[in-house]
């Protein structure tokens, strides 16, 4: 198959990227129906036993030297280590780039599904009472960022603060780490690709930005990109196949002479069958 151009996956990327930002702003839900989302997954968690976004988020609000650097890590390596991962498969293992790329951007509208379906407030944006710190505004004065997720001073109105659920920043990270393991021909590629998962699933609920179940739905909505996109790279394929057909008649071209031949002592050609120029060629001379 031909290597895809980097300028057409380039515009493929940015325009599948934009509709994702747009889609996310479109679909703001309710605040009140978000709290009470959030709320209920925390009884939930509470109920398994396996709410662990507190202390993580109090270990990290007490200890400046955990919760700055995660700060920075949740507001920048999700837009910087996906994109190089990207373009690291596509220059270094291209028989695989358009597969993963496909998985990618399916899981992503997927997550958008779930933006969509169950707006969510994060832990950071509950009452105080429930006990979470919004580590990002705690610690704003050392980044880019304001008190509004993780976009810089003045931007937060162009986010979606209840697009918790699922958590994005572990289903793209997740992604990563599968590349990276299955890929990287290092040892140290292999543990990146081990580590930056877990990694990036502590720092969302240690900066109260999400619960363990959004990073749960968040592997779950990969998974389901991950049998999805087969299916869809098979329908691009018909589609294409389709218009290249449509592109072609398939049929012979058409004599352009249309049978006229011209013959010895004539200026202008006639139109004969075959069979006249056969009798014509067995008639003597006299």
């Amino acid at each position: 198959m031909r290597k895809p151009r980097w300028w057409a996956e380039l515009s493929l990327i940015g325009v599948v990227y934009a509709a994702y930002t747009g889609g996310r702003l479109l679909v703001r839900g309710d605040e009140a129906a978000a709290v009470d989302h959030g709320l209920a997954i925390l009884r939930l968690e509470g109920l398994l036993g396996i709410d662990a976004e507190r202390p993580l988020n109090r270990l990290f609000t007490d200890v400046p030297a955990l919760g700055i650097p995660a700060d920075f890590a949740y507001a920048s390596l999700h837009y910087l280590v996906t994109p190089a991962v990207l373009v690291w498969l596509f220059r270094r293992r291209p028989a695989h780039y358009r597969a993963a790329r496909a998985w990618l951007m399916a899981a992503t509208l997927l997550g958008l599904v779930g933006f969509t379906l169950l707006p969510t407030c994060p832990p950071r944006l509950l009452d105080a009472a429930h006990g979470f710190t919004d580590t990002m505004a705690h610690f704003s004065a050392y980044g880019w960022w304001g008190g509004e997720a993780s976009a810089p001073r003045g931007l937060g109105g162009m986010t979606n603060q209840y697009a918790a659920m699922p958590s994005l920043h572990v289903g793209w990270a997740l992604w990563c780490g599968v590349m990276l393991w299955r890929y990287g021909r290092t040892p140290l590629l292999k543990a990146l690709g081990a580590a930056y998962p877990l990694l990036t699933t502590v720092v969302v609920m240690g900066t109260a930005n999400h619960y363990l179940l959004d990073a749960v739905a968040g592997a779950a909505v990969m998974g389901a990109g991950y049998l999805l996109a087969p299916h869809a790279l098979r329908v691009v394929d018909r589609l294409r196949a389709g218009v290249g057909a449509r592109g072609g008649t398939g049929e012979a071209p058409p004599v352009v002479s249309g049978g006229c031949e011209t013959f010895a002592g004539e200026h202008i050609p006639g139109q004969r069958s075959v069979a006249t120029a056969a009798d014509d060629t067995s008639t003597p001379a006299r």
